[in-house]
């Protein structure tokens, strides 16, 4: 619930610094309060699409929320919005988005509509700069509340970006590559990112048996 209240209060915040404040009176958030997140994802996109919770909505052309099977088994998580993703406002764009594309429907023999798609941060950075801590932050309610609304078998995460914001743990990502992770109620399996594919051919087979076992778990 902490985050939820937190958010809230970023939100007055970035609202009262529009309308020209430059100090406010410190507001306590009511710990009874409801659940400011929204209880469908349709009305989450749409927060999602205005949020102004920090700097990467100054330089971002969108937020993208995510898409797909609301109801989908499958959940993939990506780090950030692409270059490719941002400038045509669609997803599995660019080569590494046709490379994840090929995946999901040679491999795990699934449509594209039959997934859900998302980021952990749903902006592109600014530049080449990495999305901060505090911007994964202001971004981490929206992801947890979609996995909870979608409530998907399997999660999917796309590279060791993603996965070091998801489990803020010290372990190398090449040592829980492929494996099965419990989050939550939730089964979490890492792979190789599309784009790292691409600049290491080789590595493919090993992310050819990950999305076998993806499969399986389906």
């Amino acid at each position: 619930m902490k985050s939820y209240q937190n958010l809230v209060m970023l939100q007055n915040l970035y609202r009262l610094k529009a309308l020209g404040f430059e100090y406010t009176e410190l507001v306590s958030i009511n710990e009874k309060s409801s659940d400011p997140l929204a209880s469908d994802l349709e009305s989450l996109h749409v927060s999602i699409s205005s949020c102004h919770l920090c700097d990467l909505s100054k330089s971002r052309k969108q937020s993208m929320s995510g898409y797909g099977n609301k109801d989908a088994d499958l959940m993939i998580v990506d780090s950030v919005v692409s270059g490719s993703e941002d400038e045509s406002a669609s997803y599995y764009a660019g080569r590494a988005g046709s490379s994840l594309r090929k995946m999901v429907e040679n491999v795990l023999e699934l449509s594209i509509e039959d997934v859900y798609y998302t980021h952990a941060i749903k902006c592109k950075p600014s530049g080449s700069n990495k999305p901060s801590e505090s911007e994964y932050n202001s971004c981490k309610p929206y992801l947890l509340r979609q996995i909870e609304l979608i409530k998907p078998k399997v999660i999917m995460v796309l590279g060791e970006d993603a996965y070091d914001l998801f489990s803020h743990t010290k372990e190398e990502f090449r040592q829980v590559r492929g494996h099965i992770i419990d989050f939550k109620e939730y089964k979490l399996v890492p792979i190789h990112h599309p784009q790292f594919l691409l600049r290491n051919p080789s590595l493919k087979i090993e992310t050819f048996n990950d999305l076998k076992i993806i499969k399986s778990l389906l």
